[in-house]
């Protein structure tokens, strides 16, 4: 602990004073803060945890200027689709880069129209009324574990916390997001009542190193140059000078991306991430928020959910695997991008379809396989909206290389899509996945992911793709403004905030990656694929490493999945996760809800065509976590294992209302129940 500094930070005054600790054992930790933010007596010392580099940034908010849910935006402010401006626009303050992620993050998670819900099923204002913002404290650190890359984690303590049960909700960060990547969902049900919300960006988040320039980010988004701040940069490439001057000439006007270049594997180390997170909650908490008459708090007396969605659901399922110290009481997570080891003694049946043994396939896996035969299998869905990444070009250069045997184009889309609801995607998510095509979706976590298992550096140019701001598709010096805003609005991988993914090997020169070719650049998504297909011992270890058992030390946890889900098939992740707990002695206490018309980005919901055929998963993500509060606190039972069949908005997408979104229910028909008999997995339909 020697050397680390604490920095206190008051919003009203910006007033910043640091201390010195040189030991802290048995003392009153932050002290030296008590006259800014610590209440009054003395408060007993845990000491931060070791892995804390630079000390904390706090934060207090009044919750009438500026908030912790909202960012002073109010519901109504998050429910603009026009950004909140910078006052300049090339360097804009910490606290205007925060107000923007949190704008952005909200809105790219959950269908912000009121007719999908915003402002009645969910949003800032539902169940405590006017603007919906929340005051309290926001305590900010960098997690260093010894390989240069930083974890953001951030503890936000409303300032309800200690009326009632305390309890800690943790809020990673869904996909490659930042520290607010998870506001919208497990932020909002945690903050409202009454928790601390334990964040953290697993290591993958906005870290961007323009090597042209030279810049990095800071942990609260600023850009500086990558020699300054060594304490507050949450990522630089591994690339010494001469390393970088030499791949500069080579690769001009390339970017260095956190979680594809740090040289690691930072999904293997999500669940730790988690813990870490709890971990510094309860200093913090125990450093500024003490119970009555100086009480600790401790595992014994708060209530600790694992919580998030997507990859952040998945963080929370492993964390609570390696759980040793029991620092989790229970999870509830939302399509969680989870990747079970493959038990091949049961099978998974939905309806009266043949039971499907090949499930338990990576996310790598799946990702690849779309990433190759989308293009031409959206040819196969002509009514689906948002189709711009449907491509005759690749069915032909599918056919060329052997991989499908159809004549003509409508015949090569329907054989493609074929082959990919062959592989256990559920047909639900044909009508889905051309959006997420458009969108680059299975493309951009493709190459992300491969640079992360490979532990690839941004000078390995991995399958021949990079990462460039582009102009009219050539890579571009990254403007200024640009730079500035991608710690805001950006979402972790390509294309995001003008980045897009460059094909090195393009005819004529580097040029964005789908543009570049006819076939959407066939040889980079079979580069891909191969990584899958016949994968390194290195690869394969990576993929090894974030493999979950199962076993969930026989804590509660409720799963909630949509059938539609499109990006983390249902087959290869909560299914099989699921039926794996239940082969698990003491996972009696487990349950999964599978949605239908349910996909896995809500945001999607607010596109026309998307309105009337599907409701938002959101709305069960915070059953699920109202449930397992209710358990925890109350005793309750869990509902069983259930499908939930849910009704469209249909034609002309009426506004959501209780006839759409029937409960999970207490007592479900037996017509409805999932069940495992040790062989079989039985999904009603």
């Amino acid at each position: 602990m020697t050397g680390m500094k604490i920095v206190c930070r008051t919003k009203r005054s910006r007033a910043i004073r640091s201390i010195s600790m040189i030991s802290l054992l048995g003392s009153a930790l932050l002290a030296g803060c008590a006259g800014l933010d610590t209440p009054g007596g003395d408060v007993p010392g845990y000491d931060l945890p070791g892995f804390v580099r630079g000390g904390i940034l706090h934060e207090r908010y009044d919750g009438r200027t500026d908030d912790l849910l909202t960012g002073g935006l109010g519901s109504a402010g998050l429910a603009n689709p026009s950004p909140p401006t910078f006052a300049d626009p090339s360097h804009p303050t910490a606290a205007e880069l925060r107000t923007r992620a949190i704008h952005a993050n909200y809105r790219a998670l959950v269908d912000m129209t009121p007719g999908g819900g915003y402002g009645t099923l969910y949003g800032p204002a539902v169940g405590i009324g006017g603007l919906g913002m929340i005051a309290g404290h926001e305590y900010l650190a960098l997690a260093d574990h010894g390989d240069g890359s930083g974890v953001t984690i951030m503890v936000q303590v409303p300032d309800s916390f200690g009326i009632g049960q305390t309890c800690i909700v943790t809020a990673p960060s869904s996909g490659s997001r930042g520290v607010y990547g998870a506001i919208a969902t497990a932020g909002e049900w945690g903050l409202k009542r009454g928790c601390a919300v334990a964040y953290t960006d697993k290591g993958t988040g906005i870290g961007v190193h323009d090597l042209s320039a030279d810049t990095v980010g800071l942990v609260t988004g600023e850009r500086v140059p990558a020699g300054s701040s060594p304490d507050r940069v949450n990522f630089r490439a591994g690339l010494d000078g001469a390393a970088r001057t030499a791949f500069n000439a080579a690769f001009p006007n390339r970017l260095a991306w956190k979680h594809a270049h740090s040289g690691g594997n930072p999904e293997s180390r999500w669940g730790r991430d988690v813990l870490d997170s709890i971990e510094l909650a309860f200093a913090i908490l125990n450093i500024h928020h003490p119970g009555p008459n100086g009480r600790r708090h401790v595992p014994a007396n708060t209530v600790v959910i694992a919580s998030s969605v997507s990859n952040g659901g998945g963080a929370s399922l492993r964390a609570t695997e390696t759980d040793l110290s029991g620092l989790i009481d229970g999870v509830a997570v939302s399509e969680p991008n989870v990747n079970p080891i493959h038990d091949p003694s049961f099978a998974i049946r939905q309806g009266g379809q043949p039971p499907f043994r090949s499930h338990s396939r990576s996310l790598y896996d799946t990702i690849t396989l779309v990433n190759l035969y989308g293009p031409c299998a959206a040819l196969a869905v002509p009514d689906a909206p948002l189709d711009a990444g449907a491509s005759a070009g690749r069915c032909e250069g599918l056919f060329r290389n052997g991989l499908l045997k159809s004549s003509g184009v409508q015949a090569q889309a329907a054989e493609a899509m074929e082959v990919i609801n062959g592989y256990g995607i559920l047909p639900e998510q044909n009508f889905l996945q051309p959006a997420y095509g458009s969108f680059s979706v299975p493309q951009s976590i493709a190459v992300t992911y491969a640079n992360a298992y490979a532990k690839a550096g941004v000078e390995r140019n991995l399958c021949d793709y990079s990462f460039a701001y582009a102009e009219k598709g050539i890579p571009a010096p990254l403007p200024p403004a640009a730079a500035a805003d991608l710690f805001a609005t950006g979402n972790g991988i390509p294309p995001t905030g003008k980045v897009v993914l460059i094909n090195n090997n393009a005819p004529g020169g580097p040029r964005e990656d789908r543009s570049s070719t006819l076939d959407q650049n066939l040889p980079g998504a079979l580069c891909l694929r191969g990584l899958a297909t016949n994968p390194s011992e290195g690869f394969r270890a990576s993929l090894d490493e974030i493999r979950a058992t199962g076993g969930l030390r026989g804590k509660p946890v409720v799963i909630v999945n949509g059938r539609a889900d499109g990006i983390i098939p249902p087959n290869h992740a909560s299914r099989p996760y699921y039926a794996l707990t239940q082969k698990t002695p003491g996972a009696g206490n487990v349950r999964y809800y599978e949605v239908t018309n349910a996909g896995h980005l809500d945001a999607f919901n607010a596109f026309p065509g998307f309105d009337a055929r599907y409701v938002p998963l959101h709305h069960y993500f915070f059953q699920a976590l109202d449930l397992m509060w209710d358990h925890l606190v109350n005793g309750a039972s869990l509902p069983p294992s259930q499908v939930v069949r849910t009704v469209p908005r249909g034609p002309g997408a009426p506004a959501i209302g209780p006839a759409n979104l029937p409960p999970i229910r207490r007592e479900a028909a037996e017509d409805a129940l999932i069940r495992f008999d040790g062989t079989e997995l039985s999904i009603p339909e």
